[in-house]
Parts: C-alpha cells; structure tokens; sequence
C-alpha cells in the first residue's frame, strides 16, 4: 500500500499543493486583522474593489472582479450597506440595475487598513530578497488568467 504523498509524482501536482498551503498560511494573519475591524475577507475585497473602481459597479461586475468567487455577492453587499460601507442606488436609465458605491466610511475603513496590512506582508515575505519576489511574481504572471477554472483538454489545444 503507497501513503498519500507517495501518488504526487508531478511537479505541476507538487506546485499546485505548495501554492494551496501557501495561500492558507497567509491569508490566515490578514482575516485575523480584518475580523478585528468586523469585516470578512470577501466583504474587505468588495470595499477594495469599489475603491478601486471609482465608479459604482453592478453586482455582477463585482462578482467578476472577486478574487475567490462568491455567489451571494448581493448578501455581501447587503452587509456592508447595513454597516454604512457601501452606497447603492437604482440607475434612472434602467430601474432593474443597482449599482453599489463605497462610502466615505469604507474609504476610511481601508485607509486604515492600509498601513497595517502593508507591514503583514512585507514581514511576510521580508525572508526573499528583492530580486526573488520579483523573478516570484514574474512566474505567476505566466500562468493564465483564471487557469484553474480551464478543462485539462482546452489548456491543451491552446
């Protein structure tokens, strides 16, 4: 009888195991700073994505812009709303599309997060010289965007 780890034969295997742990360990300090301020990691990428975007965005389109999906992205919004982070109102052209803002408050909500989270991820990584992160960064740019959610065979025909 093999053990688990004895059937992981592929590099790309081994990656995707060493990506995965990876994103759990450090994701696990920045949840904890942010459920300190009563926000969740999906409602914290919500508010930065308004911010970001300037002009307000459809349910849909944030949805599309979340780093992990979320189906229920209006619930996510309904929270926030509830909480004075976010503005919605109904577009006068079309009365069915509601586009969501942030506040002022959840732009100060993330400024102050700014600094804080800034200094987790440079103790983060603070062991990799610079030239690291950057050659790092420039591996994980080559993957294509959304590979995960491609079928083996289409990644195969490209």
């Amino acid at each position: 009888m093999t053990s688990p780890s004895s059937s992981i034969t592929t590099p790309e295997h081994q990656l995707y195991l060493a990506l995965q742990t990876l994103a759990s360990d450090l994701s696990q300090q920045p949840t904890e700073l942010l459920r300190a301020t009563g926000l969740s990691t999906a409602q914290f990428n919500v508010l930065r994505i308004l911010r970001g975007a300037g002009a307000g965005l459809t349910c849909g389109e944030i949805g599309g812009r979340l780093i992990a999906r979320d189906p229920d992205v209006t619930r996510l919004l309904d929270r926030l709303e509830h909480a004075g982070l976010v503005a919605r109102t109904r577009e006068r052209r079309d009365r069915r599309v509601v586009t969501s803002r942030i506040s002022e408050a959840g732009l100060k909500l993330l400024a102050s997060l700014d600094a804080p989270l800034s200094r987790l991820h440079a103790a983060q990584f603070a062991h990799l010289p610079p030239e690291k992160l950057e050659l790092l960064l420039t591996l994980l740019r080559e993957i294509p965007p959304r590979n995960r959610e491609a079928a083996p065979e289409s990644r195969e025909t490209e």
